[in-house]
């Protein structure tokens, strides 16, 4: 089995596959720890050193690469992964079940406002631009986010009730 967890940025992605990932005893691979790993630097250092159009490109080399193995994966994207290049063709026409982890702007926003440092698309930005760049870049998204094969809502959700969401939708 293979699984894609795909959503905006600070969504839950990585946390949830990892709790996925220990229940169904699958390897988890978050996307942005994989690139970092094989490129030796962080996100942060690609987008600074090299630019955000060579991260969007060995993105996609790398997505490919983890799609095309034999392996049963869960795997956690970045979140513009999908809105770039192929990427979203790449993930539909896979083996792998799609699932777009679905939150809300004000979790989004305060979740973001907490780890801005370690977020290269809103690290410069003020508080109080925040929610807009979020509600617009949401709004420009959705429509790859919502290709996936399935959504999980998890407002108001703990992370043992997404979870169980998710089995059963793959069950």
């Amino acid at each position: 089995m293979k699984i894609v967890l795909l959503g905006y940025m600070a969504s839950g992605k990585s946390t949830i596959g990892r709790e996925i990932s220990k229940k169904l005893d699958m390897k988890f691979i978050d996307l942005d720890d994989y690139i970092s790993k094989r490129e030796k630097r962080s996100i942060s250092e690609i987008f600074k050193v090299k630019g955000e159009i060579y991260f969007r490109r060995i993105e996609s080399l790398y997505l490919s690469e983890i799609l095309n193995s034999k392996d049963s994966f869960i795997l956690s994207l970045g979140g513009g992964t999908p809105c770039y290049s192929n990427n979203m063709d790449l993930i539909l026409n896979s083996e792998a079940a799609s699932i777009y982890v679905k939150a809300g702007i004000k979790t989004l926003v305060s979740r973001l406002t907490a780890e801005k440092n370690k977020r290269p698309l809103v690290a410069e930005l003020e508080d109080d631009k925040l929610v807009e760049f979020v509600a617009k870049h949401l709004f420009e998204r959705r429509f790859f986010y919502e290709q996936a094969s399935m959504t999980v809502n998890t407002e108001d959700k703990s992370l043992e009730e997404i979870t169980t969401e998710i089995r059963i939708l793959l069950y």
